[in-house]
């Protein structure tokens, strides 16, 4: 880490894209500049950093809305190194995450009753890479967890209990508080029946909160691969979703359905699967769906379809605490930084049981 104290910035190793890798590019290793901690800003060292298939998205620039050069990386763990002069819950040396966020107006109706992920402030939320979601062509951007530190405003770091792995706890960041959330949101409780749709980073950890919840959990999948390893995680059961009589069998049953799949695909097979006012939500994919949605499928039970974006800071605290009760641990893979472009190729063939998480001391 370089410092130039006159100007109150500094530098940082990090690994990035400085185009779409359309193109054929690759992640590589770069520096980026970022400010000191401000008041209420705190400075972290990180530890590890979790590999979300939105980082894929967001450097393929998939969302049109990708600002290079781009640092992913929004599960981050790390130890805080220095504080602002307003910092008051944190303390230097102490073990922590950052998610999603790392700030927010902090003053529209959003921000101020706790769903700081929904701000509708001129800028909207701070995103932890990529500057904001809707760039505003002011040039902002904000770089990720794919560095050696990072800076947040201290609302949006989060301490770490001590019951969970560091590496491990860094995928609860994102995949988990974005399944918590949808799940807390609709009352999953005990009883119900919950179907899990893709069992990748984000499923896997549906699974585990679903059932810690209470819920009859079903795993639902296109890879007979992968039932093995639900029921593992705590599925009650498989469901193959290109199997049309298992699926036919199944339709009206559920009384929601978290959905995971990160690319376009076709949601009435499943809308076809809930129960009369069963609802299902969407938290892997940002676009649109493969076909329109039937919207007879859904009124002739009074079923509902939605989406979800992350989760809140309460959120966040929450699953954090939730996972460290129930000891749900996200399966992980260890791999250094020079293994990410190899760990983009295999999330993308679906090749990783279930989240890597890189450790950043070897970019150091």
């Amino acid at each position: 880490m370089k410092n130039d104290d006159t100007l109150g910035h500094f530098v940082t190793k990090a690994y990035g894209a400085t185009g779409s890798f359309i193109s054929g590019e690759k992640l590589k290793e770069m520096e980026v500049e970022r400010q000191k901690p401000q008041g209420d800003e705190v400075l972290i060292e990180v530890l590890y950093c979790g590999v979300c298939h939105s980082d894929i998205h967001q450097v393929e620039n998939d969302w049109k809305n990708t600002i290079y050069p781009c640092v992913p990386g929004h599960e981050i763990v790390g130890r805080v190194t220095e504080l602002g002069a307003r910092v008051s819950n944190f303390t230097v040396g102490q073990l922590v995450g950052v998610g999603c966020m790392i700030d927010s107006c902090q003053q529209c109706k959003s921000c101020t009753s706790g769903e700081e992920q929904l701000c509708t402030g001129p800028v909207r939320m701070t995103m932890t890479y990529n500057g904001y979601f809707d760039p505003d062509g002011s040039g902002y951007n904000t770089f990720g967890g794919y560095s050696t530190h990072v800076v947040s405003n201290e609302k949006f770091v989060f301490a770490i209990p001590d019951s969970l792995p560091m590496a491990a706890a860094a995928p609860i960041l994102c995949a988990g508080v974005t399944t918590y959330a949808p799940l807390k949101d609709r009352g999953v409780t005990s009883g119900d029946k919950v179907g899990v749709i893709g069992i990748g980073g984000l499923g896997h950890m549906g699974v585990m909160i679903a059932k810690a919840m209470g819920a009859e959990v079903t795993a639902i999948t296109t890879n007979k691969d992968k039932i093995e390893a639900a029921l593992e995680l705590g599925a009650n059961s498989v469901l193959i979703s290109e199997d049309k009589k298992a699926m036919q069998e199944a339709e009206a049953t559920f009384d929601f359905l978290l959905c995971t799949i990160p690319d376009q695909f076709d949601i009435n097979p499943y809308i076809n699967l809930l129960a009369p006012r069963g609802s299902i939500v969407t938290v892997g994919l940002l676009g649109p769906y493969e076909k329109p949605i039937n919207n007879m499928e859904l009124a002739k039970f009074n079923r509902s379809a939605g989406a979800s974006i992350i989760g809140s800071v309460a959120d966040t605290k929450e699953v954090l605490e939730f996972c460290a009760k129930h000891q749900i641990i996200p399966q992980t893979e260890i791999i250094t930084i020079d293994q990410v472009n190899d760990a983009f190729k295999k999330i993308k063939e679906e090749d990783v049981r279930f989240r890597y998480v890189i450790d950043m001391s070897s970019l150091k």
